[in-house]
This record gives C-alpha cells, sequence and structure tokens, in this order.
C-alpha cells in the first residue's frame, strides 16, 4: 500500500510540469509549493490532496463559464477542499461546488467563493505579497517549540487569508494572531484541522 503511494506521488510529480499550461489560476494550491517531508500529513495523505486537487481544476477546467469567465481557487489539504476567489452569480457559486463534491478521498468542501466580478492583475499581485508576508511573519514564531510553519498553508484571495494545516489550538492561536497583523490582511478565515 505504501509503495502505491509513492508510486502515485511520483507520477504527480512528474505529470504536474506537464499540466501547468491547462490550468486556469494555479495559486498557491496543494499541486504545488510545500514538501511533504516537512508535512504532518502522511505521504498517502499528501499524494491524495495532490490528486484531489488535479481531479477538481480539470473538472472545473471542462466548464468553459467557470473556467474562463471567473476567478476560482482550489486548495486541497488533508481531504478538505477549499473553493475561493469570485463568480459572477450564486448558481455559479454553487455550480462549483457540485462540479467538485465527490471526489474520492474528498472529506468536507468548504465553499467560500465571494460573488462579484474576476480579481485584476493588480489584486492578484497584492493578494500574493500578502501571502509572502504572511509566510514571512510565521518565521519570527519562535514561543512555540518545535512549530514549523512551512506546515500552515495560507493562500489570500481578496484580502482575505485561509489558513489551512493540521495544528494544535495553541498553534492555531498564534498563527491567526500573526496572520491577523500582517498589512493588507482584512480577514481570517480558519480551515484548519486540530491535533489535540
Amino acid at each position: 500500500m505504501r509503495f502505491r503511494h509513492l508510486a502515485i506521488a511520483f507520477a504527480l510529480a512528474l505529470t504536474v510540469p506537464l499540466l501547468g499550461g491547462c490550468f486556469v489560476a494555479v495559486v498557491g494550491a496543494a499541486a504545488v509549493g510545500g514538501s511533504a517531508a516537512h508535512d504532518r500529513r502522511g505521504v498517502g495523505t499528501w499524494a491524495d490532496d495532490k490528486r484531489i486537487y488535479l481531479g477538481a481544476y480539470n473538472a472545473i477546467n471542462k466548464d468553459k463559464e467557470l473556467a474562463l469567465q471567473n476567478d476560482i481557487v482550489i486548495t486541497v489539504y488533508d481531504g478538505v477542499l477549499l473553493l475561493a476567489g469570485n463568480v459572477r452569480t450564486p448558481e455559479l457559486k454553487a455550480r462549483a461546488e457540485h462540479i467538485v463534491t465527490g471526489f474520492e478521498g474528498t472529506r468536507r468542501v468548504v465553499n467560500d467563493l465571494q460573488i462579484g466580478e474576476p480579481q485584476g492583475f493588480w489584486s492578484r499581485r497584492r493578494d500574493g505579497t500578502i501571502t509572502a508576508h504572511a509566510k514571512t511573519a510565521l518565521l519570527d514564531l519562535t514561543s512555540l517549540p518545535g512549530f514549523d510553519p512551512t506546515r500552515v498553508n495560507i493562500t489570500t484571495i481578496n484580502r482575505i487569508a485561509y489558513l489551512m494545516g493540521r495544528v494544535s489550538h495553541e498553534e492555531d492561536d498564534a498563527v491567526t494572531t500573526i496572520v491577523r497583523d500582517v498589512n493588507g490582511v482584512e480577514k481570517v478565515v480558519k480551515v484548519f484541522e486540530y491535533t489535540d
């Protein structure tokens, strides 16, 4: 079983660069960044999250209206699939959730899509800068022995910082306090799984 998960992870690692041009807005999601070595998820769960992420983006991209006229970001962590970004109507929000619901291994779908026009280049760039500042700010979190900031996934959309990861309640409090104080963050949405 472990060999199967390693084989899937290896295959995904080889496939992701080839698929890069096929995706809508790939932003800080589970298929990019991060290393399984620092992760609290097992290698199998890490590989499953990558598979869910790729499948969900592929499904969204098949719906041309969703893919080309909206701004949808998908992040997957520990079987929790987060939809964030902007769609033009409540019907499109519901349709996006319906499309990504039911992938094998998905434990929960969190639909935080906002109704509105897609972000422009400068808004996306601002959000990327906020994410970078938030990740850097977590490096200063030395009050928690053994805390590894790479275990917290931060995705910023519309100045909303989404926090995902497997953390203790003490880590949650510390991380949330730091991210709330990052310049440009207007809201923090926690989608954590807890270890205690």
